[in-house]
């Protein structure tokens, strides 16, 4: 029998999109998660919030650097303690032993005729003292023996008491010590910050961050003259003032005697601190070229209160080392009524200090990265002023 055909159709092979389906929703979902990702990421910070930030990161720097030399300072004053200490305990301890000799001189001599040794007992017992205390043996020693065995217990405290002082002097410079790397650590991180910010930035960017800083400049500057021509304006009148009071000297219709001598003796006093800025100013102009290095107090480099110390100790008047106890030391004057060589402490943190030189400049040594320079007392928010002397 014939085979019969076969009236089923043949079965059509017909290609398959999902993978291609799958491939192109897994794009546009990651094109989504991108998105997404990009719509909650941080935006890029303008360039003056950079220009605040590293300004921040610098006066934050300056205040480290402050608790850095105040650290430092103490460090330094506990180093010296302790090698006091350490020397009062010798002293102590050279003088305990020559106790020590006399009375092995009292116990040798007491063996050497036969007698009976209680001095050899006292030297070596556990407790001295009570040992000495026994009416027995006391009335068994001469005057020149008690004495010794007196001064060996004096002795013998006074060295335990200097040995404990010094232990505990140690303990505290130790202490001094790790607090002095923890301020320059912090110190160092707030400039590493401010470093890797800067770096971040393109070349255009650093042209219009440097713009910014030309105009800052430019309107402290325009401060600066218009304080100078203050200055020249009130100067010429003080003259002006002079000249016709010296005048009505001469005629003779002059009748503010007592106030003239008033004068005199403000302007000697005027006078002495005029002296002394001047021994300043000549100093600081000295440093100008020199960099700025935090906690460095010169003669190659400064921080800015290292500076003003170096300047005023050039003219005979000691400062404390930080800002925060320069600003205590002298009389408060107002921006209105600075006068050369005094000084300008800037921020709320008073954490900057330049010298002030007349004409609404000061010399200081900015921050890291510059040298010690003139520039505006306005180009940074004034804290207060300060005359040392």
């Amino acid at each position: 029998m014939p085979a019969l055909a076969s009236h089923r159709k043949p079965r059509s092979r017909t290609r398959t999109n999902t993978p291609a389906v799958g491939f192109t929703t897994a794009a546009i979902a990651g094109v989504s998660l991108l998105s997404a990702q990009n719509a909650t990421a941080d935006p890029k910070p303008s360039i003056e919030e950079v220009q605040k930030k590293v300004d921040d990161l610098y006066r934050q720097a300056g205040s480290s650097t402050q608790e850095y030399n105040k650290a430092k300072e103490s460090t330094e004053q506990q180093r010296r303690t302790v090698d006091r200490a350490l020397d009062e305990a010798a002293e102590r301890t050279e003088a305990l032993n020559e106790s020590r000799r006399a009375l092995g001189s009292y116990a040798a001599a007491q063996y050497r005729t036969g007698a009976v040794t209680p001095t050899a007992a006292l030297l070596f017992a556990d407790n001295p003292q009570s040992y000495a205390d026994q009416t027995q043996l006391m009335d068994r020693l001469t005057e020149q023996q008690r004495s010794a065995i007196a001064d060996y217990e004096t002795q013998r405290a006074e060295a335990a008491e200097q040995r404990a002082q010094a232990t505990k002097s140690l303990e505290t410079l130790t202490d001094s010590q790790e607090s002095l790397r923890a301020r320059k650590q912090a110190v160092q991180k707030k400039l590493a910050e401010a470093r890797e910010l800067l770096s971040q930035l393109t070349a255009e960017e650093r042209a219009r961050l440097a713009e910014l800083e030309r105009k800052k400049e430019e309107e402290a500057r325009r401060k600066a003259e218009a304080r100078a021509k203050a200055e020249a304006e009130a100067e010429a009148e003080r003259q002006r003032q002079e000249r016709e009071r010296q005048a009505q000297e001469q005629t003779g219709t002059g009748t503010e005697t007592g106030a003239g001598a008033g004068t005199g003796s403000a302007g000697t006093a005027g006078g002495t601190y005029a002296a002394k800025a001047e021994k300043v100013l000549s100093f600081a102009r000295a440093q100008i070229g020199k960099p700025y290095v935090w906690g460095a107090t010169g003669p190659s480099s400064y921080d800015c209160s290292g500076l003003t110390q170096a300047a005023w100790r050039a003219a005979g008047v000691d400062l404390p080392r930080t800002t925060w106890d320069q600003v205590k030391a002298g009389q408060n004057v107002a921006t209105a009524d600075l006068l050369p060589g005094d000084l300008v402490f800037f921020y709320d943190d008073i954490s900057h200090v330049g010298i002030y030189i007349g004409d609404g400049k000061m010399i200081h040594a900015p921050k890291p990265g510059a040298n010690v320079r003139e520039e505006s007392i306005y180009y940074m928010p004034i804290h207060s002023s300060v005359r040392p002397a």
